[in-house]
């Protein structure tokens, strides 16, 4: 009867990793490595630590351009530098050997024979644990860095990924499995009749081909997606893999993930080969008392003027006016034009966590994401609910700050998890599509 009584599904966890925390106030927190995000040392530590937790993978963001926002919010920043994530990824796979590996890679700032030969590169090099995250790129400030004036508009960088990615999936497809013969007594080194030539001609692109590398491992790196925009979820429908998103609650989460699936399904994929890992913050204390203090702490280290500013941008009114010290005053018949959602939520929570301004102020300076804060149990709880009502198939794991954040989420977490059936405690596999369930590509011009 216990065997029965455990869940038929597993989350799948992937680790945030770049900023290494997502948090502004991450940095100062007390024990934390300030310099974290450029520390080859502490990286390795930390992926290893993922890794004997049996994390799925390791997920670099990545920017191609400083962040646009104020200098005196950006001096106070984390995440002005940081490694080029193929080349840290690269090194890593020397010093892992079952957790994925996943990096960004811009389809508006980038060539498609540039990114499949990379990453095509980092799978023969981790034995196939490389994963591509597709993104547009929001960021207007880095069509300045690319020799151009303005950033390509939002629906033409849809309509170039989608390209991108056919063109890219395409060369991985350059050589069948089998090519390469290395007969040393013949001399022949490959097949030329397993070798096609992509001749691609397309609205934004002309690629020959084929591609100077061998067919990765895993057929094609797993394929990740991020944006929810119209455009955004369609893309990922009919290319993605894995979804890494943003949600606010369990509600939106689940209209999202019935949309993203039913989009799937009329893509004519099946709904278990994408799998939806939404963002969460997680704060792990002894108490659920405990790791409010902990949020509370680490909210507080970021800086007032920072936190005052995005709170004002939320509330879309001056919050500077008010007593740092007090409630946030009633606020509900004042008319603005900010997102009146997103202005109830923080009215919301203002009132729930008994917050004072400062405090507030402090949430939307540093994190304002989806969040679980208490004890492994009661976040063991709010996982459970999320994939048993088809919310999510895992999560995207932001920790709060490192080291101390990251331990307690796969020293206490992760055992519970594992505790109740919830997460594997061995790899079946090792490469990341056999983490995540998912089928390894056939190759389009050959069988």
């Amino acid at each position: 009867m216990a065997d029965q009584a455990k869940p038929k599904k597993q989350l799948h966890l992937a680790a945030f990793m770049r900023p290494v925390s997502l948090h502004s106030g991450a940095w100062r927190y007390p024990g934390a490595y300030p310099d974290a995000n450029f520390n080859l040392s502490h990286l390795k530590s930390f992926i290893q630590k993922l890794e004997a937790a049996k994390f799925d993978a390791f997920f670099m963001a990545d920017h191609l351009a400083v962040l646009n926002m104020p200098v005196e919010a950006l001096k106070r920043s984390h995440t002005v530098t940081s490694f080029e994530p193929f080349t840290l990824l690269s090194a890593l796979s020397q010093v892992t050997t079952h957790i994925g590996l996943a990096a960004t890679a811009s389809t508006t700032y980038d060539e498609p024979y540039h990114v499949a030969r990379r990453f095509a590169s980092l799978d023969h090099l981790s034995g196939g644990r490389a994963a591509w995250n597709i993104v547009t790129t929001g960021n207007p400030e880095t069509a300045l860095n690319f020799s151009l004036d303005e950033h390509v508009e939002h629906a033409e960088r849809y309509k170039r990924a989608r390209e991108f990615y056919d063109v890219v999936t395409g060369l991985w497809d350059s050589f069948a499995d089998d090519a390469f013969m290395r007969d040393q007594e013949t001399g022949v080194f490959f097949d030329p009749g397993r070798l096609h030539t992509l001749n691609h001609k397309g609205e934004n692109f002309k690629v020959k081909g084929p591609l100077n590398i061998a067919r990765p491992v895993q057929g094609w790196p797993v394929i990740v997606q991020a944006g929810q925009s119209e455009p955004g979820k369609q893309l990922a429908a009919e290319t993605a893999e894995a979804v890494f998103c943003a949600p606010r609650d369990l509600e939106s989460a689940k209209a999202l993930y019935a949309d993203i699936k039913g989009r799937v399904e009329a893509a004519g994929r099946k709904r278990e080969h994408l799998k939806l890992l939404p963002a969460v913050f997680i704060v792990v204390g002894d108490t659920v008392e405990d790791a409010k203090e902990k949020r509370l702490k680490v909210d507080s280290l970021v800086h007032h003027e920072t936190a005052i500013a995005s709170l004002s941008v939320a509330l879309g009114q001056d919050a500077s006016k008010f007593d740092p010290d007090s409630p946030l005053p009633d606020l509900d018949i004042l008319d603005t034009n900010a997102s009146k959602t997103g202005r109830a939520g923080v009215i919301k929570l203002a009132k729930e966590e008994w917050l004072t301004v400062r405090q507030l102020a402090g949430r939307y300076g540093g994190y304002s994401g989806l969040s679980f804060v208490g004890t492994p149990e009661t976040i063991a709880d709010e996982m459970a609910t999320w994939l048993e009502e088809e919310a999510a198939d895992g999560f995207t794991v932001v920790s709060p700050f490192l080291p101390e954040g990251l331990d307690a989420i796969t020293d206490k977490l992760v055992p519970e998890l594992q505790r109740r059936g919830l997460f594997r405690k061995e790899y079946k596999g090792t490469t990341l599509r056999e983490h995540l369930g998912l089928p390894r590509p056939k190759n389009r011009f050959f069988e």
